[in-house]
């Protein structure tokens, strides 16, 4: 392992952190948006469970068809509103990003998956059973019977066989296999799954009759979500990108493959960006214009223009040094909780591998810290693979931050994001920062080997609010 420790502090280094320092103001305004946002979603449950309650469910057990039966309808209920909180998570909604960041909301979005599918399965099948039951048929029998007599049956057979397809392609075994454009196209039939499954919500059984606040209730939680999807996936974006009129100032040359990318456009203050933070890119040049890329900003944005620093990594991507200047831009965003905002204590260590240094440089460059506070990390296969070493070197100087930059190739076989002699050695990165337990720490790189440091800082004792990670993955 080579640990080149590159920048002496400057300025008086302040005393060991104690437990008990008073938190970062940022960290309570943010745990009061994500404990309001998490109470809202346990209502949301409540509320579906309650109307079955209201319209006598209690009492409609009475016999093992009218049990299956309403077994089935509160899956149906609960699963359908854990598929629409699923879309409101991906939504991108400000108020979502601001509590808990987009690794986070689409974590919990996935893990939705399925929890929704099981119970919309157990709802398609308890309710197959109790109408069976009820009218002393086979299962098979019955199923015909649905879809020959029940108004809008096979809609929601179809919405749920498409919702079966979303979720597989879901699974990280089978994602892989598809190009992401290929998986994001399958992945847009989870919205039609929803909409082809709300008539026969409506016209069968009686708990969403016509003129029942019930019916009301449920439509008006459609309608918010739709609204929700169009407004902040769509019109948002398009407007913006008008508004701001993006385009490409300056490609520089980074390193073989590496290039950083300046962007100038109009009022970029009132995107409101922050260091940390990353867009969803779309350039509009030949070969380019169709794929869409999700890149952090490489340094504090200004009015004057945003910078990314992007890898050639797929086909696509491999193109964008050739990019012409005057060259218009789209975007979404910006996104993400990898930023000032997430902070809960006075020091920080920042990490990064590979191209994961942009979004740290950027951090580097306004993340609040008195000089001695702050470490950064940069993890490279040799030091001469280490991007943007040297605006990272000059920040860490100007600013009394300590720089370690750590090469080498990882073992084989062994889960870990240091080099082969320091996994040997035993060396932690507790070890290599003693004051870990009481930092912010912020990581960016691939997702093993991200996920690599968050299980060395867990198992060093950090505890996860002070953990904040981004990962190259989709």
């Amino acid at each position: 392992m080579s640990l080149d420790t590159r920048t002496t502090r400057t300025g008086p280094v302040p005393a060991r952190t104690r437990r008990g320092a008073p938190r970062h103001p940022a960290y309570k305004k943010r745990m009061r948006l994500a404990d309001s946002l998490q109470i809202l979603c346990v209502a949301s449950v409540a509320i579906v469970i309650a109307i079955f309650l209201a319209d006598g469910g209690a009492a409609k057990f009475s016999s093992p068809a009218d049990a299956f039966t309403s077994l089935g309808i509160v899956a149906g209920l609960v699963g359908t509103d854990l598929l629409l909180l699923m879309l409101v998570l991906a939504a991108r909604l400000p108020p979502i990003d601001r509590a808990f960041g987009h690794d986070q909301a689409m974590a919990v979005h996935q893990s939705l998956g399925k929890p929704a599918l099981y119970l919309i399965l157990g709802h398609a099948a308890l309710l197959i059973t109790g109408y069976a039951l009820a009218e002393n048929v086979n299962v098979f029998v019955e199923v015909w019977n649905m879809f020959t007599t029940l108004p809008d049956m096979p809609l929601a057979f179809l919405g749920l066989a498409l919702m079966i397809g979303v979720v597989i392609t879901s699974l990280i075994v089978v994602r892989r296999k598809f190009r992401y454009e290929a998986w994001h196209a399958v992945h847009l039939l989870a919205y039609l799954s929803v909409l082809v499954a709300i008539p026969h919500q409506l016209s069968v059984g009686n708990l969403l009759s016509e003129g029942t606040i019930a019916r009301y209730y449920w439509l008006a939680l459609y309608v918010a979500v739709a609204g929700s999807i169009i407004v902040f996936r769509f019109l948002l974006p398009v407007t913006r990108s008008l508004r701001h009129r993006l385009v490409v100032d300056r490609v520089d040359a980074v390193a073989p493959g590496v290039v950083s990318i300046t962007l100038t456009g109009r009022q970029l203050d009132r995107l409101r960006a922050t260091s940390g933070q990353f867009f969803v890119w779309r350039f509009w040049a030949q070969g380019l214009w169709w794929q869409a890329h999700p890149f952090s900003l490489s340094s504090a944005p200004s009015e004057r223009g945003l910078r990314i620093t992007v890898r050639g990594l797929g086909d696509a991507s491999q193109q964008l040094p050739q990019l012409k200047r005057g060259t218009r831009v789209s975007f979404e965003g910006p996104y993400g909780l990898f930023t000032e905002n997430a902070r809960t204590s006075p020091r920080v260590v920042l990490i990064a591998a590979g191209i994961g240094v942009a979004p740290i440089r950027s951090l580097l460059e306004t993340v609040s810290f008195a000089p001695g506070n702050a470490t950064v990390l940069l993890r490279s296969h040799s030091v001469g693979d280490t991007y943007l070493v040297d605006e990272v070197t000059d920040l860490c100087r100007a600013r009394g931050a300590e720089l370690r930059i750590i090469a080498g190739k990882r073992p084989k076989g062994v889960n870990t994001w240091l080099p082969a002699d320091a996994a040997r050695a035993g060396i932690t990165l507790r070890k290599i920062v003693p004051e870990l337990l009481h930092s912010d720490i912020y990581i960016c790189g691939p997702r093993p080997w991200t996920d690599a440091v968050v299980r060395d800082a867990r198992a060093g004792g950090v505890p996860k609010k002070q953990i904040h990670y981004e990962r190259f993955d989709w």
